[in-house]
Parts: C-alpha cells; sequence; structure tokens
C-alpha cells in the first residue's frame, strides 16, 4: 500500500500535465455556472412533478 502511494505522488509529479493558472481558474468558472444551472433545472422539474402529484391525488381523494 506505502508502495502504490509512492508510486502515484511520483507519477503526479512527473508525469502528470497541469493546466496553466487562468486556463483551470475559466473552467472551474464554467463548471461552476453549469453546476448551477443544472441545479436548477432539476429543482425546477422536482417542483413541478411534486405539483403535479399533488393536484393529482387531491383530485383522487378529494
Amino acid at each position: 500500500m506505502v508502495t502504490y502511494i509512492k508510486e502515484s505522488l511520483e507519477e503526479l509529479k512527473n508525469n502528470v500535465t497541469w493546466l496553466e493558472k487562468g486556463k483551470a481558474s475559466n473552467l472551474m468558472v464554467i463548471v461552476a455556472v453549469f453546476s448551477i444551472l443544472f441545479a436548477l433545472a432539476t429543482w425546477g422539474v422536482d417542483s413541478l412533478f411534486s405539483s403535479l402529484i399533488t393536484l393529482y391525488f387531491d383530485k383522487l381523494i378529494g
């Protein structure tokens, strides 16, 4: 296990190509914006389905 961790850290230091700080920041903003939009869309669909189910059961019961 220790050997695996050492080799993993070695690979991260020597073999991984990291993005420039500016490009990484831009991509982070894009991911954050799309995450927020997706969360809002999910919330909207959930609210719509909740309202439809409530309406359905109100008509069914009462």
